[in-house]
């Protein structure tokens, strides 16, 4: 349960910190955020940004953009190659460093993603959440999320709906600085975080299809 205070937190601090920490990151990191822009350009080609639908707050879809970390290249039929092919080794630095995340800072500061909460998915998971795992969209979806460093990718999807929607419950101020601090540790120590994984082999098919 959440205190007073804490729902205070919730409901009027912890939109305009995340406004104002993004726009100060923004600034700050401008001048990183170039450089990866023009290196992304020159070994992977344009776009420099991947641009996805994602749903949001209250299952509202906005665009969530990322630096790409992966080439175009496709075979004779048109199709693309596989992941493992296209992904550079400059590609697998930007990844492990999170370096490719970093973009989501503007999602942030127009208000459609914060830095904590659960982790936006594909729109095509929407039909296949319970009524219990459609709370995760109760919130703004999260740069970083509890389900994110209690587990990385051990997790089954289950467990890592779990831990969303057992976040949104019990949302604090503490608790998003634990989650920050966990966060910053995972990707210094070069554990990796992978943020999401919407590889074929372990899309979401549905609480009762995975437990079949």
């Amino acid at each position: 349960m959440m205190s007073h205070k804490d729902g205070f937190y919730k409901k009027l601090i912890k939109r305009p910190l995340d406004f104002i920490i993004s726009l100060v990151m923004l600034i700050i990191l401008s001048p990183l955020l170039l450089v990866v822009a023009i290196l992304v350009r020159n070994k992977l080609g344009s776009p420099i940004l991947f641009k996805q639908k994602r749903p949001g707050l209250k299952e509202k879809v906005f665009t969530m953009y990322k630096f790409r970390t992966m080439t175009e290249e496709k075979d004779e039929n048109g199709e693309f190659l596989p992941d493992s092919v296209r992904l550079t080794r400059f590609g697998k630095l930007l990844r492990t460093t999170s370096i490719d995340e970093l973009p989501e800072l503007f999602n942030i500061l127009k208000g459609e993603m914060s830095f904590i909460g659960p982790r936006p998915l594909l729109v095509e998971y929407l039909p296949l959440y319970s009524e219990e795992q459609r709370k995760r969209h109760d919130v703004r979806p999260g740069l970083s999320g509890l389900a994110q460093v209690s587990g990385r990718n051990s997790l089954a999807w289950e467990e890592k709906f779990d831990l969303d929607v057992k976040y949104v419950k019990t949302i604090t101020f503490l608790g998003d600085l634990k989650i920050i601090f966990l966060t910053v540790k995972k990707v210094f120590v070069k554990e990796g975080i992978n943020f999401e994984n919407t590889a074929k082999s372990n899309r979401f098919q549905g609480t009762d299809n995975n437990q079949r």
